[in-house]
């Protein structure tokens, strides 16, 4: 069965009150992939609905960064939400989400918002929480599902969710990955072939970190650096080791819960991802 595409506020607003709840929500800017389906999927095993979010946030998007050139799929990503059995889906124009123009008003990402990413990107996470927050309000979901390979920006929806009492659940879903070791991710597209070869070295630093990670945090950053620097085709914007909740970066007496990070240039195209693992911990794998 298709799911019903409503435009306008007025629509979602008369759609969202017909939807048996729990519902869930899977936010996106099109492009969709694999990853989106695991989103819905696992949103579809704890909601009775499942809503689907398509809009280009321009506020997420900063200086030298070019919003025209992101891929722009509807049609595609329709078919791939029926063939999920999506219920229903928010696809509005910038003038519905912001219909007085750029909000004067916006959701601060705080110190959390300042670091790795958001030093790359400032104001990046401004602009997501922003439109987040504006989507919570017009879906009115019980829950909203995000991919981990997107940590920092998992960790701060969940935050404001807490802290402005939102009253929504943010669900985690594990990273997906090509059975090469790449993460799924809508940039992906614009990598050569040569380029998505190189690309791999971002999996496999993860992998050597979190192969060490009983040796200690040195241990960890040494590992993964050293892959990193082999691969001559990989500019690396930043390597981090940092705690999972408050991103500071772990010392070398630290013992725990981790995040090991990368975020590099392979090409024109700029790529992220992470794992999780524990310092001091036995190997993992």
């Amino acid at each position: 069965m298709k799911p019903l595409v409503v435009r306008t506020r007025a629509e979602l607003a008369a759609a969202r009150g017909d939807l048996p709840g729990p519902v869930a929500v899977v936010m996106t800017m099109g492009a969709l992939h694999a990853g989106h389906t695991e989103l819905v999927r696992a949103a579809r095993e704890r909601a009775s609905s499942v809503v689907a979010t398509i809009f280009l946030n321009p506020l997420q998007f900063g200086v030298g960064e070019d919003l025209a050139k992101y891929p722009r799929t509807l049609d595609d990503d329709l078919a791939l939400l029926e063939a999920d059995g999506v219920d229903l889906v928010f696809a509005p124009g910038p003038d519905v989400v912001y219909p007085d123009g750029d909000p004067g008003v916006r959701v601060s990402a705080g110190r959390l918002g300042d670091v790795l990413e958001g030093a790359s990107r400032p104001g990046h996470f401004d602009g997501v929480l922003t439109v987040v927050a504006k989507l919570f309000h017009l879906v009115r979901p019980d829950l909203a599902l995000f991919g981990q390979k997107d940590a920092q920006q998992l960790l701060l929806i969940r935050r404001m969710s807490t802290d402005l009492d939102f009253g929504v659940e943010v669900v985690a879903v594990p990273t997906v990955r090509d059975d090469d070791g790449l993460a799924l991710s809508s940039r992906n597209m614009h990598l050569t072939p040569f380029d998505r070869e190189v690309a791999l070295v971002l999996s496999r630093a993860l992998r050597a970190g979190r192969a060490v990670a009983a040796e200690g945090a040195s241990a960890v950053r040494r590992a993964a650096r050293d892959v990193l620097v082999a691969e001559p085709g990989c500019r690396v914007d930043y390597l981090a080791l940092v705690h999972p909740t408050e991103l500071d970066d772990v010392p070398e007496w630290y013992r725990g819960q981790a995040l090991l990070a990368v975020a590099a240039r392979i090409g024109a195209t700029r790529l992220i991802d992470n794992v999780p693992l524990v310092v001091g911990a036995p190997t993992q794998t």
